[in-house]
């Protein structure tokens, strides 16, 4: 199938695309990469009048670490984040993901936030700004604002950005001492989305678990430090309040048991890796 007709505009600056979208509402739409949309329009999953098109905006390719964060704006996309040199020491839990989404060519066209705005429960770019605990900066022609991540992410394909607003920015706090972090997934293929994938960060207070892939946005689950048959019983228990459904690639069970043998997994990784 092709798209339904609809009208295109490059805006030459931010102020622009921002009118363009409060003037448009509901049927106007923002592209950035355009690796989630364009097959949504193809498959007229999505019919906008409008797309409103970020991609070349200066504006919008800041990625700075500053004041504890990494900023990474709306135009970065995912190879340009994966290729960053310091990645690894800034925010290793990014690094450690971001092999795995999909492919070469789909992570030169696909931006992090875009992926954000997509809010597929299987994606990985949200399962990390969830276990991180990172926040999304929305603009609209009226205001400024930040979410956390886990208040942003409602449900599938389902988030709290309002109509006129887009995604300004990500922000990923940069890794504090003494933590560990470790990303484990089971694919399909390598490149597809998740059937279940685990995001897991280890300090030395506490652990931290977020899962994607069962339930319907990206969920996470501190303990204290656990191990042996206390951890089992409570990865057992985040396992089945995820809940999950059974699907073409799998069954919710078969989820719930990637719960408990990766997200092990992805604990004792992060807690080895500790410095």
């Amino acid at each position: 199938m092709k798209p339904a007709p609809f009208d295109y505009l490059r805006p030459a600056s931010l102020s622009e695309a921002l009118a363009a979208l409060a003037s448009g509402g509901d049927e106007a739409r923002i592209l950035a990469g355009g690796q989630s949309l364009m097959p949504m329009l193809n498959m007229r999953l999505v019919q906008p009048r409008l797309l409103i098109d970020l991609s070349l905006l200066d504006e919008l390719r800041s990625l700075e670490a500053r004041d504890g964060w990494l900023t990474v704006g709306a135009a970065v996309t995912q190879a340009e984040l994966m290729a960053r040199p310091t990645l690894a020491e800034e925010v290793p839990l990014l690094a450690a993901a971001l092999p795995w989404i999909g492919h070469f060519q789909t992570r030169n066209r696909g931006t992090v936030c875009g992926s954000i705005a997509h809010a597929d429960p299987s994606a990985e770019l949200p399962l990390c700004l969830v276990a991180l605990g990172g926040e999304v900066m929305l603009r609209s022609a009226r205001k400024r604002r930040s979410l956390p991540a886990a208040a942003f992410f409602l449900g599938p394909l389902t988030t709290a950005k309002e109509a006129d607003e887009i995604i300004e920015a990500v922000r990923f706090p940069l890794r504090k001492a003494e933590t560990g972090h470790a990303f484990r997934e089971v694919a399909m293929r390598h490149g597809d989305f998740a059937i279940t994938a685990c995001a897991a960060i280890a300090d030395r207070n506490g652990l931290r678990l977020a899962v994607g892939g069962v339930a319907d946005r990206p969920i996470a689950r501190d303990w204290p430090l656990l191990a042996g048959a206390e951890l089992d019983e409570a990865l057992n228990a985040f396992a089945w309040d995820l809940g999950g459904d059974d699907d073409q690639h799998a069954t919710a069970r078969y989820r719930r048991s990637l719960v408990r043998r990766i997200g092990r997994t992805a604990i004792e990784e992060a807690l080895a890796c500790r410095p």
